[in-house]
């Protein structure tokens, strides 16, 4: 499905100096958001149905990495998910994320609505010019169920098990979860 996804969205060339348009960037982020979004989604919904939600613990352990991972290479985008309260580790935000996650929960709290949280620029980062994008992830009621106050027992020994040291609890319906997180090189530094 990803490759499918990404051979359709006539990728941008890139060469020296010369940039694809913000715009066009912008758009191109959104549909590889958009499809990293379905995949995790559909994936979850699987482990859940077949092993519920300690299954789909295990499931999301291995294959949410492996889905970005696959997308990040099939597209030349790195592409990845990361929050304020990261259950991973290495979902740990960076500075530039941190403060557009900040952002997006002032926004929340004027009454934004969580599908229209989005972040898009051209920043001078260690690889040179970036074109980074960022997308609101809402908890939704399913999220509470391993990201919500009420984790049942046996979902937080896991949980601590494949993630020690986990943040990524206490979150109600609406809260900022986190963010999808993209970012391109553009003047052919760092690949």
């Amino acid at each position: 499905m990803i490759k499918g996804v990404v051979a359709g969205l006539g990728l941008f060339l890139l060469c020296g100096s010369a940039f694809a348009d913000e715009a066009a960037l912008k758009a191109q982020a959104a549909q590889l958001t958009g499809a990293y979004a379905k995949e995790l989604q559909a994936t979850m919904a699987g482990a859940l149905a077949k092993g519920g939600p300690l299954g789909a613990l295990d499931i999301c352990n291995k294959q949410a990495p492996k889905i970005a991972s696959d997308l990040s290479k099939s597209s030349g985008w790195s592409i990845g998910r990361t929050s304020l309260k990261p259950r991973n580790a290495a979902s740990t935000p960076d500075d530039y994320e941190r403060k557009v996650m900040e952002n997006f929960d002032a926004r929340l709290a004027r009454g934004e609505k969580p599908d229209t949280l989005v972040s898009a620029a051209v920043v001078e980062g260690k690889d040179g010019k970036l074109f980074r994008f960022m997308k609101a992830i809402p908890t939704g009621a399913i999220c509470l169920t391993c990201h919500g106050a009420n984790v049942a027992p046996e979902l937080k020994q896991k949980i601590s098990q494949l993630y020690p040291s986990d943040q990524a609890t206490g979150f109600k319906l609406g809260d900022l979860r986190g963010a999808f997180t993209l970012k391109k090189v553009l003047d052919g530094a760092g690949d």
